[in-house]
């Protein structure tokens, strides 16, 4: 199996995280997303052991929330005494909600109004990630106005092609994101940054992208922003306090993907950091970076019933599901792979190719292609998309005025309802 949380029992039927995904069908419903607290929880205390290990005590993770964000997401990471990015004042009020400690929080996003500017700083965000001067110009005006100096970093775009889907990809020169380093940006926002009276400058931010296997990717993002700290450190005197490497690292979809050892990989961008800042002069700064789909998409599955096989001799098949790009939009945004599984017939052989499609009136919902199912596939089989546990919930929709389903956390062989599915007054509830 792709992840070690997904076992077959001895009736054939598809377990992840230890329970009968087929008996949890039929208990809540579907479609169905599924999370294993045990997981997330495990995925987080990874990250937080390699980067102290590797960085030292003051080196955090930060949960990037984008991936999937509900309350009890939130309850977990101050559980487990993780920081958070966020991106949006949503994020920012449902971490709220959760009480979460906003102080350990960083805001992000390319155009942050001022309503979203002051509503963070009413909430006690720890820093902004300021991607545009007309972004620090706003902070500084809005903590003009509380009185005291808000602690900002810098978002640059270093120039890293990640070898990812493009539309994931947002580390090259012409990123919408951050200022560029190449063309003279970067040094332009630091130096007018640093002359703002309400505004701390404490660093740099980059992200060159996420689902990330290749080799070097960090190890040459964090070249080139080292290099630019000295750079700023020779030319204004500006002491780089924190530098945050972002997100990005890959997480198995399909059994093609690689494996990564997260622990390894962090000690290589470790040693890259460490020889960098002797080569330079400087000392370390504080070291963050922003798993997101790395800490929740193993954790997570979405379960449907099959409601139609339709065979087209000569020509190719479909099995339709009561979901669709609704709940799952990631095919259909960028041809995103996934394993599909008949979670009640895991012992049959699979050697009947077809199209996982949504319910949806457009020709685009689909889940993937070329999934090979029992032959015996029909109408109330159950059917598990893996690796489902980021960008499923968070980007979920109501085209076609569907419900978005109900997310169940699973948890030392319980599960709980974490967020209740939606009904069709729900769906309705804004309409005047």
């Amino acid at each position: 199996m792709i992840c070690e949380n997904i076992s077959v029992s001895p009736e054939g039927h598809l377990l992840f995280a230890g329970q009968d995904t087929v008996e949890l069908a039929k208990k809540y419903g579907t479609p169905l997303y599924l999370m294993d607290e045990d997981r997330i929880r495990a995925n987080c205390r990874l990250y937080k052991k390699a980067m102290k290990e590797s960085f030292g005590d003051d080196a955090a993770p930060l949960y990037a929330s984008k991936a999937n964000c509900f309350k009890r997401i939130y309850e977990i990471m101050k559980e487990e005494d993780m920081g958070i990015d966020v991106v949006s004042s949503g994020e920012i009020y449902t971490a709220v909600k959760a009480g979460y400690d906003l102080s350990k929080a960083f805001f992000h996003s390319n155009n942050k109004t001022d309503e979203d500017i002051a509503y963070a700083m009413d909430n006690g965000i720890g820093y902004f990630v300021a991607d545009n001067i007309e972004e620090v110009k706003a902070v500084d005006k809005e903590a003009a106005k509380r009185g005291f100096r808000q602690k900002i970093i810098l978002r640059l775009t270093p120039g890293i092609d990640p070898h990812t889907y493009e539309a994931i990809s947002t580390g090259q020169v012409d990123s919408k994101f951050g200022s560029a380093i190449e063309t003279g940006q970067a040094e332009e926002i630091t130096v007018a940054a640093m002359g703002y009276p309400n505004v701390d400058l404490r660093g740099f931010h980059c992200h060159v992208g996420s689902q990330v296997f290749a080799e070097d990717v960090f190890e040459r993002a964090a070249v080139v922003m080292l290099e630019f700290i000295a750079e700023m450190k020779e030319k204004h005197g500006f002491v780089t306090k924190v530098l945050d490497l972002g997100g990005g690292y890959g997480v198995r979809y399909v059994e093609s993907d690689p494996h990564l050892d997260i622990a390894e990989k962090i000690s290589q961008v470790a040693k890259v950091v460490k020889d960098t800042c002797a080569r330079l002069g400087l000392d370390m700064p504080e070291i963050h970076m922003e798993p997101g789909r790395s800490i929740v998409a193993d954790a997570g599955m979405v379960l449907y019933t099959v409601g139609t096989v339709k065979k087209i001799a000569g020509y190719k098949n479909y099995v339709s599901i009561d979901g669709g790009m609704t709940d799952s939009p990631r095919y259909a945004l960028y041809k995103a792979a996934y394993t599909c599984l008949t979670a009640n017939k895991m012992n049959e052989k699979a050697d009947f190719k077809a199209s996982l499609v949504g319910r949806c009136c457009e020709s685009g919902d689909i889940i993937q292609e070329d999934v090979m199912f029992p032959e015996s596939i029909t109408r109330y089989d159950t059917v598990a998309v893996c690796t489902a546990g980021a960008y499923h919930y968070s980007m979920a929709s109501n085209y076609n005025r569907l419900p978005k389903p109900a997310t169940v956390m699973l948890k030392g062989g319980e599960s709980y309802i974490a967020v209740k599915r939606e009904t069709f007054e729900d769906v309705a509830r804004n309409d005047v």
